[in-house]
């Protein structure tokens, strides 16, 4: 190999300058490794600084296995049980971020997301490894050595290659499929994909009703299949959005209905039955506003026309409208799709990686981690602790 060769050479090759691949860039150069990360966007961890509105929910101190989404649950249990959210946390006290938490076990930066991303750059500088943007990567061919690339800043070679590109979602961010094409040129097979963690989009005639209570939320317990969620409900101008519907967009596929319980935790029968009898001149928007928003209770009732004194209502009629508030059926026409979806579900198929390592088994060198594989996080900081649990498994490796 002549000088020039070697200097264009490095031990690992890492793709993609988000939470996973720089996590994995400093582990692998604490090692001793000669390490370069490249990235054709033209700065570091774009999603990084989006993510948690602006500050980071960088990881959930109760993430378990149970909390991810994936056709292999068992895979991901190796990565988070070798590195955990304490161990990440101690990480980003050494580098004495200040944080918070705001629902139970989510993190987040107190002040910026930009800290974050700092920490991220700070280790690869103090691991010696190499940061590269605005530098895409056009072919990658396996040598006897390890790979060549071809990219737009010219020919590199490494042993160990790792890709950690990411998903489809937030497209504006910089997202492609890259990571499936380099899946697909060496043999993988891949799980179909689609957006998560990402708004519903309603029938227009649903739609038109709630439009006028766009950006109020209430919490509600959202059932999809087996799956559900006791977390807070956002109407929005295209349709229904915040915690609750966030996390069972995960779950839900077309053609699904959600069955929402608008009064979790309530007895509703036992109190409107109390309430005909101690108040029959009360309505049922008034016991609604007892317990949601009261511009939303009063177009729920308006959308149900639910109109006159709850004296007016036999048994039957209020039981009818329990069945309604507990379980109120939605038929979504789709979601907001990879624009706004927080990651992307499916993706390389984790059967043919090394839980340990996520190397591909019959590959050691080539290897794939965060979004681009097929585990997904439940909304709170768990896909930023798949980012650093896989990166670091990789880091270890490579």
């Amino acid at each position: 190999m002549n000088p020039d060769q070697a200097e264009n050479h490095y031990d690992v090759i890492i793709v993609g300058a988000g939470a996973a691949g720089l996590m994995c860039a400093a582990t692998a150069g604490y090692r001793g490794r000669r390490v370069l990360v490249l990235d054709h966007a033209n700065k570091p961890g774009k999603k990084i600084l989006m993510s948690g509105g602006g500050r980071c929910n960088f990881t959930n101190l109760n993430s378990t296995p149970a909390n991810f989404l994936s056709d292999n649950p068992r895979f991901c249990i190796s990565a988070l049980k070798r590195y955990t959210p304490q161990d990440f946390l101690e990480l980003v006290d050494r580098h004495g971020i200040e944080h918070e938490e705001k629902a139970a076990g989510q993190l987040f930066c107190k002040d910026s997301a930009k800290d974050m991303l700092n920490l991220l750059l700070t280790e690869c500088d103090w691991a010696g490894a190499e940061v590269r943007m605005k530098t895409s990567v056009d072919a990658v061919s396996e040598t006897d050595r390890g790979y060549r690339l071809k990219t737009s800043s010219g020919g590199l070679s490494c042993d160990s290659l790792v890709i950690a590109s990411g998903g489809l979602s937030v497209p504006t961010m910089g997202a492609s499929g890259f990571g499936y094409d380099i899946a697909r040129q060496f043999g993988l097979t891949l799980l179909p994909t689609r957006a998560g963690l990402v708004p519903f989009t309603l029938q227009p005639q649903l739609k038109d009703r709630l439009a006028p209570i766009s950006g109020v939320s209430c919490p509600v317990d959202v059932h999809c299949g087996k799956a559900h969620f006791l977390e807070p409900m956002l109407v929005t101008h295209r349709g229904l959005s915040g915690p609750s519907m966030l996390q069972i967009s995960s779950y839900w596929t077309p053609g699904d209905a959600l069955s929402v319980d608008l009064l979790p935790g309530c007895k509703t029968r036992e109190d409107l039955y109390a309430l005909r009898k101690q108040k029959p001149q009360s309505t049922l928007a008034q016991y609604l506003m007892q317990h949601l928003p009261n511009r939303f209770a009063q177009a729920f009732t308006d959308i149900n026309e639910w109109t006159g004194p709850l004296q007016s209502y036999k048994n039957s009629d209020l039981d009818a409208v329990c069945d309604t508030l507990s379980r109120w059926q939605i038929k979504p026409s789709g979601t907001e799709g990879y624009r706004t979806a927080e990651v992307t579900l499916g993706g390389v198929n984790t059967r043919q990686l090394s839980s340990r390592t996520m190397a591909v088994l019959e590959q050691p060198s080539l290897y794939f981690i965060g979004e681009v594989v097929d585990v997904t996080g439940h909304l709170g900081g768990h896909n930023f602790q798949w980012a650093w649990a896989s990166g670091v498994a990789a880091g270890n490796d490579a």
